[in-house]
C-alpha cells in the first residue's frame, strides 16, 4: 500500500480482508476417539447434493474492534447450475460491511476470476468509498479469513449432514460466535504476519 493510501487508512478507513470457501455434505476429516483397532467410520451419501458457498470479510482499523461479516449462498445440485458466488454476491457483502462500519473501505482480496472481472471493476468504480488491492497469486497465507475457514471446518470435522439446509444452519451457527470475538479475529490477522505501518 503506498504512503497516500496508508495515510487515508489511518484517517478512518477500515482495512478489509475477504475470502471465500465452499462446504458440502461430505464432512472435513478430523481426529477423533475410537476403540483400539476399530477406525470410526462416518457414512455419507456419494450423490451430488449441492454446495454451500460462503464469503467472509474481516474488517480492522487501529483503535476499533475487528469485525466479521459474511454472506452465504446455497447451490442446489443440477446440471448447468452455478456452483459459486457471482459479482453481485461479493459486492453485496462489501456494501453490507460499508453500511455496518460507516466508513470508507480498503478491500484486500485474491485474484479469483470473479474479483477481477469487467463487471466487478465496474461495480467497484461506482463506489467512491471503496479502494481495492489484489493479493499476490497463490498466497492464501496472507488472507486472515483463511483462519476463519480453518476454525469452522475443524468444528464440522467428521460430522455427517443429511440436508443442505442443515449444513447452512450449522455454518451460520459456527460463524456467529466469531462476530463477537474480536480477539480471535485479531489472532487470525496476526497469523498472516501483516502489519499496518504508520504513515510517514
Amino acid at each position: 500500500m503506498d504512503g497516500g493510501k496508508r495515510a487515508r487508512a489511518a484517517c478512518g478507513e477500515y482495512i478489509c480482508f475477504e475470502d471465500e470457501a465452499g462446504f458440502t455434505r461430505r464432512p472435513p476429516r478430523g481426529r477423533t476417539w475410537g476403540r483400539r483397532g476399530r477406525t470410526p467410520v462416518v457414512t455419507v451419501s456419494g450423490r451430488r447434493s449441492g454446495r454451500l458457498s460462503v464469503a467472509g470479510l474481516i474488517a480492522m482499523r487501529p483503535g476499533s474492534r475487528s469485525r466479521l461479516c459474511h454472506r452465504l449462498r446455497t447451490h442446489r445440485a443440477g446440471k448447468g447450475k452455478r456452483r459459486s458466488m457471482g459479482e453481485r454476491d461479493f459486492i453485496a457483502l462489501v456494501d453490507g460491511a460499508h453500511q455496518l462500519l460507516r466508513a470508507p473501505i480498503v478491500l484486500v482480496w485474491d485474484r479469483l476470476n470473479t474479483h477481477i472481472s469487467h463487471a466487478m471493476r465496474e461495480l467497484i468504480a461506482e463506489r467512491e468509498w471503496l479502494t481495492v488491492f489484489l493479493l499476490p497469486a497463490y498466497s492464501p497465507d496472507l488472507s486472515s479469513v483463511e483462519g476463519v475457514w480453518a476454525h469452522v471446518k475443524r468444528s464440522l470435522a467428521n460430522l455427517a449432514v443429511v440436508a443442505l439446509d442443515r449444513l447452512e444452519a450449522l455454518v451460520r451457527n459456527r460463524l456467529k460466535p466469531l462476530q463477537y470475538r474480536p480477539a480471535t479475529l485479531d489472532g487470525f490477522i496476526a497469523g498472516t504476519g501483516l502489519t499496518l505501518d504508520d504513515p510517514a
